[in-house]
């Protein structure tokens, strides 16, 4: 391994809170051909996994892992990933989940796309919680390494500094700018200052890359179009999206809500009817 790889290596080994570990466990019993499932998101930067969702991702080794349903597989095929709501308790406490689901070589190649949907996640630590071999560890490792490089070296171009720590909050500005739902004020910031060391230790091992030059109008334009197209994917795929509706507004407002078996079957249905009571919590603005 080279020392990208090295690094990032020791940085997937980190210990992981006993209940995302469960919930990994939990979330890979559904699926068949589990190649490997990492943790990431704001649960590994010490946000209480009962006050938010734990973010997973189940890479699977090939589409037949994905789902049982045809039609599920191919919009993996053509919008990765499947992303997929769980709930489970653990110690009597309940814990909840939202996790991606896509093959081990769907989720490599994401790495060096154009979008940045994948590279701009995975140059973020992440923790892998399960993987079900040294094969499937080490193309793990070269993925996250193959992110951190295309995520740095975009990020190298339009950062006028020297500092890694800012090279990175630029890089991150500007792909969080890709998404529908950008995120506000001096989030990018935030997020480098949660993990210092471990940015200046990733730039340092990518002191050699070259800046990669990018049409960032047409990102955010594209980027926003495949966002878009995610979502109108979801609402078909997003297996257990009306009990998710009902725990954001229950959180925000305090509100109990009930749902029935139909409105469980029919998420996007359930969705509509329950979005004035998502406004009216602020679970959604």
């Amino acid at each position: 391994m080279n020392a990208t790889e090295t690094l990032l290596a020791k940085s997937l080994e980190q210990p992981i809170p006993p209940e995302i570990a469960a919930m990994a466990s939990h979330v890979r019993s559904a699926h068949d051909g589990v190649m490997a499932v990492l943790a990431y998101g704001s649960c590994l930067r010490g946000v209480a996994t009962t006050d938010s969702l734990i973010d997973l991702y189940v890479l699977t080794r090939d589409l037949r892992g994905v789902s049982a349903n045809a039609l599920s597989r191919l919009g993996c095929r053509l919008i990765p990933p499947n992303v997929y709501y769980a709930e489970c308790d653990i110690g009597g406490q309940r814990y909840r989940a939202k996790y991606a689901v896509l093959p081990m070589p769907l989720f490599a190649a994401g790495m060096t796309r154009s979008n940045p949907y994948f590279w701009a996640r995975f140059a973020q630590p992440s923790a892998l919680a399960f993987a079900t071999d040294q094969e499937a560890r080490r193309d793990v490792i070269s993925a996250v390494a193959s992110a951190a490089r295309t995520m740095f070296a975009h990020a190298r171009a339009i950062a006028p500094v020297t500092d890694p720590l800012d090279i990175w909050a630029a890089g991150f500005r500007a792909t969080y700018a890709t998404e529908l739902r950008a995120e506000a004020g001096n989030r990018a910031d935030q997020l480098v200052a949660a993990n210092e060391s471990y940015y200046r230790d990733l730039a340092a091992t990518l002191a050699a890359t070259t800046a990669q030059p990018a049409n960032w109008g047409w990102k955010r334009a594209s980027g926003k179009l495949w966002a878009a197209a995610r979502l109108i994917k979801a609402s078909f795929t997003f297996s257990g999206g009306a009990d998710y509706l009902v725990w954001k507004i229950e959180r925000h407002s305090g509100q109990k809500i009930a749902i029935s078996p139909w409105q469980r079957r029919h998420p996007v249905i359930a969705g509509l009817m329950l979005l004035p009571k998502l406004l009216a919590s602020k679970a959604v603005r």
